[in-house]
C-alpha cells in the first residue's frame, strides 16, 4: 500500500479515536478563512472555500462556525491575518516531507517545525527541495466491501477519475482536484460512501521504511500533525504491514 494513503487512513482512525475535534476545527476555519480572503465568500465561485466548506461539514462543524470563518475571511468580521507557508525537508531514511502552514507567527512556525524535525531524525530542507517529487490529486478510499471493481470503475472515470488501484482491502480513486468533487459526489449518488477522501500532494516515488527508522518516521508525522500551525503535512514513506505493527497502529 502507498503511503500517502495508508498514512491518510491511519490519521483518519486516529482523529475518530483521539476525539482531536477542536484540533480539526480550528485547521477548518484558517482554510476557510484563508480561502475566503483569497477568492471571496462566494462558495459557487470559489472552489477552494466550496472544498474547504464541504470538509467542515463533513466533520459536522456548526454552520455559524463556517459563516464567521467566511466573514473573516471577508473583512466583514475582524479577524487574524494568517501567512500561508510551505515548508519541505527530510525524514528518516530520506524520506520526503512537506508541511502546509497557516499561522501568524511565522517565527514560532519555523521554529516549532525545525524542532520537530531535528528531535524525529529529520532536517527542514531548502525551497523545492522535495516539492518537485509531489502533484496535487484528488484521492478517495473505497472499501472493496462496498462495491466491486467493475462498478465503482464505471462510475468514477464517467466522473472524471484518472486511475483505480488496487490497495489491500481498499480501492483506491485518483483524480485531479478539480474533478474531486464531482467524483466525490457520483460515489454519494450510488449510495456508496468512502472509507476517507481528500485533496492531498502525491509523490511520483516512494521511500520504503522499516524497524527503527519506520517508528521514528510515524512520530515525525504525528508530531508535525499536532503542531498548531501545520494544515497539512505530507511525505513519501511507505512501509509494510509488519512495520506498521511494530510502530503500533
Amino acid at each position: 500500500m502507498s503511503g500517502h494513503s495508508k498514512w491518510a487512513t491511519i490519521k483518519h482512525k486516529k482523529g475518530a479515536t483521539d476525539a482531536k475535534r477542536g484540533k480539526i476545527f480550528t485547521r477548518l476555519i484558517k482554510e476557510i478563512t484563508i480561502a475566503a480572503k483569497g477568492g471571496g465568500g462566494d462558495p459557487d465561485g470559489n472552489p477552494r472555500l466550496r472544498t474547504a466548506i464541504a470538509a467542515a461539514k463533513a466533520e459536522n462543524m456548526p454552520a455559524d462556525n463556517i459563516k464567521r470563518a467566511i466573514q473573516r475571511g471577508t473583512g466583514e468580521l475582524e479577524g487574524v491575518n494568517y501567512d500561508e507557508i510551505t515548508y519541505e525537508g527530510y525524514g528518516p531514511g530520506g524520506v520526503a516531507v512537506i508541511v502546509d502552514v497557516l499561522t501568524d507567527n511565522k517565527n514560532r512556525a519555523v521554529s516549532e517545525i525545525r524542532h520537530a524535525f531535528s528531535k524525529n531524525g529529520g532536517n527542514l530542507g531548502e525551497s523545492n527541495s522535495v516539492s518537485w517529487m509531489f502533484s496535487k490529486k484528488g484521492v478517495i478510499v473505497v472499501a472493496k466491501s462496498a462495491a466491486s471493481e467493475e462498478k465503482l470503475t464505471e462510475i468514477v472515470l464517467d466522473a472524471g477519475a484518472e486511475d483505480l488501484s488496487d490497495e489491500g482491502d481498499n480501492w483506491e480513486v485518483l483524480c485531479a482536484p478539480a474533478d474531486y468533487e464531482a467524483v466525490t459526489n457520483a460515489l454519494k449518488a450510488a449510495k456508496i460512501t468512502p472509507e476517507h477522501g481528500e485533496v492531498t500532494m502525491i509523490s511520483s516515488t516512494y521511500t520504503k521504511l522499516e524497524g527503527a527508522p519506520a517508528g521514528q518516521m510515524m512520530r515525525l508525522l504525528e508530531v508535525l500533525e499536532d503542531l498548531d500551525d501545520a494544515q497539512n503535512v505530507y511525505s513519501n514513506f511507505d512501509m509494510d504491514e509488519a512495520a506498521m505493527a511494530a510502530a503500533g497502529h
